[in-house]
């Protein structure tokens, strides 16, 4: 932990000797992104939360309004209901994904609209069955 700046002593004079004594540690040798350029991806206006969009980008993490991400969540849910090993994990998984969506068409959240409404399980069902029947 870094000691309090000593009253009497200016902050850029107090700042520099920290900063004298971390480099004759070795405190600044081996750190990442070392001797690399800093990114281009500025910006032509400048925006004060461009590490928060840095950062959710490099750990992949994506925010979407609430109804975006249930449409996302619906599409992969009938894929992976069509790729299911068993009828009944396709109904799992439809019935899974239609009572959120139900909750989202009584309750809707701000943003866009949903413009979703449950799957009809037999349909998925009998869609399954046929993409089975082709193997």
């Amino acid at each position: 932990m870094t000691e309090r700046k000593p009253p009497g002593v200016s902050f850029e004079s107090w700042t520099d000797r920290q900063i004298r004594d971390a480099l004759a540690r070795g405190e600044f040798e081996r750190l990442p992104g070392a001797g690399k350029p800093l990114p281009s991806d500025v910006e032509a206006d400048y925006d004060e939360r461009w590490w928060i969009r840095r950062k959710l980008a490099r750990e992949g993490v994506t925010v979407l309004p609430p109804t975006l991400a249930l449409r996302k969540e619906a599409e992969d849910a009938l894929v992976a209901a069509l790729a299911a090993p068993s009828e009944r994990m396709v109904r799992k998984i439809i019935e899974s994904v239609n009572v959120r969506i139900r909750d989202m068409m009584y309750k809707p959240p701000p943003g866009p609209p949903l413009g979703l409404k449950p799957y009809d399980v037999e349909d998925v069902v009998r869609r399954w069955r046929e993409g089975r029947a082709g193997n």
